[in-house]
C-alpha cells in the first residue's frame, strides 16, 4: 500500500471531498491539518512547489496536486495504480 499524505484545513470542502474518495477506496492516509498546526504550512508550500491552497496531496512522496487533480486521476483510471491497488 502506498504512503498517502494530505495537507488540509478543517473547514475546506475540497479537503473533505478528497478524504472521502480515499476513504471510499479504503486507503489510509496521514493528514496534516495546517489550521491546527500552522507551522506545517511552509513545509506544505515547499513540498508542493509553491502550491498554497488545500488540500495538497502526496502519494509516495510524489505531489499529485489537489482534490480536482486527484479526482481527474480517478476518472483517467490512473489513481489506483499510484495507490498500489
Amino acid at each position: 500500500m502506498s504512503k498517502v499524505e494530505i495537507y488540509t484545513k478543517g473547514y475546506c470542502p475540497y479537503c473533505h471531498r478528497a478524504k472521502a474518495l480515499l476513504q471510499q477506496k479504503g486507503v489510509e492516509y496521514i493528514e496534516y491539518a495546517i489550521d491546527a498546526q500552522p507551522e506545517l504550512r511552509d513545509e506544505m508550500i515547499q513540498r508542493a512547489n509553491g502550491g498554497y491552497t488545500v488540500p495538497q496531496i502526496f502519494i509516495n512522496g510524489q505531489h499529485i496536486g489537489g482534490c480536482d487533480d486527484m479526482h481527474a486521476l480517478e476518472r483517467q483510471q490512473k489513481l489506483d495504480p499510484l495507490l498500489g491497488q
